[in-house]
């Protein structure tokens, strides 16, 4: 899983049609605080959260990239560079080679496919990328829009788990990389 490129030399080491993915930076905090210190994106993953813990996300995001490789990225409009929010992963099951899939965006971009072309860009970038053979995905059981993009994208359900920040179960989901390629083709 460990795929560290010097990815931090460019402006967007990943492109959609209309994003791109680049690595968080220290310099960053006003970006996460803007993302992460907004209760509409917050409510369902956990929040609202305070100053410290934003702090702490984006320390995290910029360890993960450290450790394994990758992280929550960063997603910027090509066309004006404004921040859309993010989309990555995270480590999950290092052992059944999986990790897990994340996006966050911000509500002026919602219904408008940013989720959904993050997401498919993302993931594309890891099966092809990364050595991972899964994907996991959960979402907060009132999530529907998630639930939804997560049929969209192929993910199967597989059980109900336990997310802590929540104290809820939280249905979860599997993409596989054979079935991703099987469907694209």
């Amino acid at each position: 899983m460990d795929s560290r490129q010097p990815l931090d030399n460019c402006k967007y080491f990943l492109q959609s049609k209309r994003i791109g993915f680049r690595l968080w930076r220290e310099n960053d905090f006003q970006l996460t605080l803007n993302l992460w210190g907004d209760i509409t994106v917050t409510k369902l993953i956990g929040g609202p959260f305070t100053i410290e813990k934003i702090r702490e996300r984006l320390s995290y995001e910029i360890e993960n990239m450290k450790m394994y490789g990758i992280q929550y990225w960063p997603i910027f409009l090509l066309e004006t560079g404004e921040h859309v929010g993010c989309c990555g992963f995270r480590p999950y099951d290092q052992e059944k080679n999986t990790i897990e899939i994340g996006f966050h965006i911000l509500p002026k971009f919602w219904r408008q496919g940013f989720a959904s072309e993050a997401a498919n860009t993302a993931i594309s970038f890891a099966f092809s990328n990364l050595n991972v053979s899964k994907i996991f995905a959960g979402h907060h059981p009132n999530n529907l829009a998630c639930c939804e993009l997560l049929a969209e994208l192929r993910f199967q359900y597989t059980h109900h788990e336990y997310y802590l920040p929540t104290d809820l179960q939280h249905p979860s989901y599997i993409l596989e990389k054979e079935q991703y390629y099987l469907k694209t083709i």
